[in-house]
């Protein structure tokens, strides 16, 4: 038992049995910091009990990063898959009300191509930022420098990261990683397998762009 006591405030709590300073925070909600007394010898008469903050639990700090996270990934994830769905299916829905000159073979064809270009919406590729990637993982595969190799997916979440929305920089990074592992397979002769490698670039992308992205919106 004791007392925490807050000069600025001139207010005290008496420790209830159990309790320890340890279990409050360092500082009163005025910003002053809390001191620990065994009596109230020191104190004024004139001061006021009153109550301080208690520090977290271990349960309610996991609870609430928890519910952090879950909120993180709805908002981030969740979200956009779905209104990625429902344009997509309300775009090719749409196409039901073609008239007579998206009926015929040409139309139709270019209808589609058009939707489906609007929803992928490549114009938002940011070529000022992956193009000196795309350079810097071309030089690293095609040195294959060993450990270096990991800075590949540290530069591809790094295109997410600066596009500061997880499905853009999931594109760019999709870009910058097909044509990064494309060209790193030419130059370093294995022309049987710039198919796979070059898709392989791409899923790296797809992946790191996307949590880098996520890292951008969740964080800052």
């Amino acid at each position: 038992m004791g007392y925490l006591i807050c000069s600025k405030c001139r207010v005290y709590y008496k420790m209830e049995s159990g309790e320890s300073k340890k279990d409050f925070t360092s500082n009163c909600d005025c910003g002053s910091k809390l001191r620990y007394v065994e009596n109230l010898d020191i104190v004024d008469p004139s001061w006021k009990q009153s109550i301080f903050r208690k520090k977290p639990t271990i349960k309610e700090i996991l609870t609430n990063k928890l519910q952090s996270i879950s909120f993180g990934i709805n908002d981030n994830i969740i979200s956009p898959i779905i209104r990625f769905w429902h344009n997509l299916r309300n775009k090719f829905h749409n196409t039901k009300n073609w008239n007579n000159h998206y009926n015929s073979p040409y139309g139709m064809q270019n209808s589609l191509i058009n939707t489906i270009q609007a929803e992928l919406n490549f114009n938002n590729i940011q070529w000022i930022i992956i193009i000196p990637v795309i350079m810097v993982i071309t030089l690293i595969l095609a040195n294959n420098h060993g450990i270096l190799t990991l800075l590949i997916f540290v530069l591809l979440a790094a295109v997410g990261y600066l596009t500061k929305e997880p499905v853009v920089g999931a594109k760019n990074a999709i870009v910058a990683g097909a044509i990064s592992f494309f060209f790193g397979s030419l130059l370093t002769g294995s022309f049987l397998s710039i198919i796979p490698f070059t898709m392989l670039g791409a899923i790296n992308g797809a992946v790191c762009g996307f949590i880098g992205g996520y890292i951008q919106t969740r964080y800052n």
